[in-house]
Parts: C-alpha cells; sequence; structure tokens
C-alpha cells in the first residue's frame, strides 16, 4: 500500500456553502476508492441550509454508487460533481421545505382571517329566533322612545306652567296692583304725548 497523503480539492462554492473536500489516496488507487473526507474550511462561514454534523454520512454515502461505476479509472474529478449535485439537491429541498412551511402558515393565516367572515349558518329556526328577538328590540326601543317624547312634553308643559304666575302670585311678588289707576292713566297720556304724529 502507497502512503496515503491527503490532497485538499478546490472548494466549490454554493450559494449558501462553501466546503471542502479532502481526499486520501489508497495505495491501489484507482482500483480501490479513496478516502473522503467533507468539512468545512477554517474561514467559511456556517452555510445556512446545510449542517455538516448531521449531513456529512448521508452525502459521502451518496457517493458509493459513482464510486462503484469509476473503480479502475480516475474519479476524483467524477466525485466532486456528483457531490456537489447531491449538496445542491439536498439545499433545494430544504429551502423548498422552508418557503413550503411559510405558505402553509400564511395559509393558516389565511383561513383563520377569512373565519372572521364566515358567521353561523342561516337555517329557518336561526333566522326566526333572530327575527323574534330583532323585533323584541325594535318594540323595546319604540316604547322607549314614546316614554321620553311623552317625558319630554310633560317637562315642557311643566316648564310652562312654572313660567306662568297666578294673579295671587304677581301680586305677593310684588309686581301688580300696587299703582292706582291714575297713575296708569297718566303714564299713558306721556306716551300718547310722546308719539305725536307729525
Amino acid at each position: 500500500m502507497r502512503q496515503a497523503s491527503r490532497m485538499p480539492r478546490p472548494n466549490f462554492t454554493l450559494p449558501s456553502a462553501t466546503l471542502l473536500l479532502t481526499v486520501t489516496y489508497p495505495s491501489s488507487y484507482p482500483d480501490e476508492p479513496p478516502f473522503l473526507d467533507l468539512s468545512l474550511p477554517p474561514s467559511a462561514p456556517k452555510p445556512l441550509h446545510l449542517d455538516l454534523t448531521l449531513d456529512r454520512a448521508p452525502l459521502l454515502s451518496s457517493l458509493t454508487p459513482t464510486i462503484t461505476e469509476n473503480l479502475g479509472m480516475a474519479m476524483v474529478f467524477t466525485l466532486v460533481a456528483t457531490l456537489q449535485e447531491e449538496i445542491e439537491k439536498l439545499i433545494r429541498d430544504r429551502i423548498a421545505a422552508v418557503q413550503k412551511a411559510k405558505d402553509r402558515e400564511a395559509e393558516e393565516a389565511e383561513v383563520k382571517e377569512n373565519a372572521k367572515f364566515h358567521g353561523e349558518r342561516v337555517t329557518r329556526e336561526s333566522f326566526l329566533a333572530w327575527r323574534e328577538k330583532f323585533q323584541a328590540e325594535i318594540a323595546a326601543r319604540e316604547e322607549d322612545e314614546e316614554r321620553a317624547r311623552k317625558e319630554g312634553e310633560s317637562r315642557v308643559r311643566g316648564a310652562k306652567k312654572e313660567d306662568k304666575l297666578t294673579g295671587r302670585e304677581l301680586w305677593e311678588k310684588g309686581m301688580v296692583g300696587k299703582e292706582t289707576e291714575e297713575e296708569d292713566l297718566a303714564a299713558m297720556e306721556e306716551g300718547v304725548e310722546g308719539m305725536k304724529v307729525g
């Protein structure tokens, strides 16, 4: 067996992931499959839709059919292309799942919003019950308005009666009776003299 050397292959970039595929060649390569490892470069940000702790094993095992097909010839380039397709598929599936969840939430919110506009189904019995209740409310309102109108009229009449004083009340208050008839006539004559027609 030849000494295995770790040769990092060029990074490949996806819309949201940069990964490092490390290939270690056995002594009888290409008749034996290479040893593969998938990792994040030290300076690379964590991919948004990819978790290598969970996804490393499934991604590397997805390369098994490609390795089997290509035994006996150089296969690293084919493995990188296959791995890139698998990662892109995995990311697309996860983005689609996130979008589907958002769509489902939006649909549920819309259904909940539309539920406000759907009331109780109207049947003959429910309509008749509503109608009876409505007519009772109208009758009660009309009675209240009639009572208020009558109370208002009695208040107005009471106010008019209070405004008009009886003769005795006028006398007691000193509003009448203190002047004599002669004074009344004198005041009238003065008023007539002040109205000379010219």
